[in-house]
């Protein structure tokens, strides 16, 4: 069983929902404490063993490329500087991985911005991390998904449970349990109506997918939106090869969403050594004086 050693990072979305912040600027390159959204889905991905990330980009993603580059001229001013420790930290960004970029010419879906990386990708399985979505690292999500892909060679999804109500917003999968804790899918549909959905068990941003979901994907035709969804393609590949899910429960925050946003900026914070005790303080007397509890 080959290792997963390749990611795509979709990362070419308008970002609508976190408008005005990004009219001017990439959802991904929103901050999050002090780093933008897409540097803690690319360390996930290191983490995880993975060293070649291809980020599918659009117009006006630019930044995100800069991001993960040298800045020769930050560097000097730095090292005038003496702020050393900030050196050190620019440059481990632009080793972390061999990063590659390319653009999505057109916004057609997620299914389409996946298989621009055909190429990059070829015969090789691979893992898909949405650019907007944050793990925290302390529940090793992509971890866990490609030890389940090297034990049963099947693509592996993230799944998480949903009150019904939300379902709407996610691909929702029917599944029946499988070994090693995962669930086997016997079906998958995007964005059902919370009357029609087979389960509470949504889709959310990690995927582990065999070459093959290429071939679906090239025979997926436009859903939900006039997109290629890649729940289509998933329903396409599962016809021929088994697919599970991953369940999961805790860690996830979704940057496109603002009062997910808050969660996260709040969570990682306090997670911090150098922001969590006072910031934890600050929180507890800013709760206290407004009589919240």
């Amino acid at each position: 069983m080959r290792s997963v050693r390749k990611a795509v990072v979709p990362a070419a979305g308008l970002g609508t929902r976190f408008l005005p912040a990004t009219k001017a600027q990439p959802k991904e390159m929103l901050p999050v404490v002090d780093r933008p959204a897409i540097q803690y889905v690319v360390e996930e991905a290191v983490r995880a063993g993975i060293d070649d990330i291809l980020i599918i980009t659009g117009r006006g993603k630019r930044s995100l490329e800069d991001h993960f580059d040298r800045s020769i001229e930050l560097e000097a001013s730095l090292v005038a500087a003496g702020k050393l420790e900030a050196l050190e930290e620019i440059r481990r960004l632009a080793d972390l991985a061999d990063i590659h970029y390319v653009r999505q010419g057109e916004a057609l879906g997620l299914g389409h911005a996946v298989s621009v990386a055909r190429k990059h990708v070829g015969d090789h399985p691979f893992a898909v991390m949405l650019g907007d979505d944050i793990m925290d690292e302390r529940f090793r999500v992509l971890e866990q998904m490609i030890a389940a892909h090297g034990q049963t060679g099947s693509s592996i999804i993230a799944v998480k449970r949903f009150p019904i109500e939300e379902i709407s917003s996610y691909g929702c999968i029917d599944a029946e349990p499988a070994e090693g804790g995962l669930v086997r899918l016997r079906g998958i549909v995007e964005k059902p109506e919370p009357a029609d959905a087979p389960s509470d068990l949504a889709v959310v941003g990690r995927y582990v997918f065999t070459p093959e979901i290429f071939d679906a994907l090239d025979r997926t035709k436009p859903g939900v939106g006039g997109e290629i969804q890649l729940t289509d393609a998933i329903a396409i590949l599962l016809e021929e090869q088994p697919v599970h899910g991953f369940v999961f429960e805790h860690g996830r925050f979704d940057i496109g969403k603002k009062l997910d946003y808050l969660r996260a900026t709040v969570e990682l914070a306090l997670d911090r050594d150098d922001l969590g005790p006072e910031f934890a303080s600050y929180l507890a007397e800013t709760v206290r004086r407004r009589g919240l509890v």
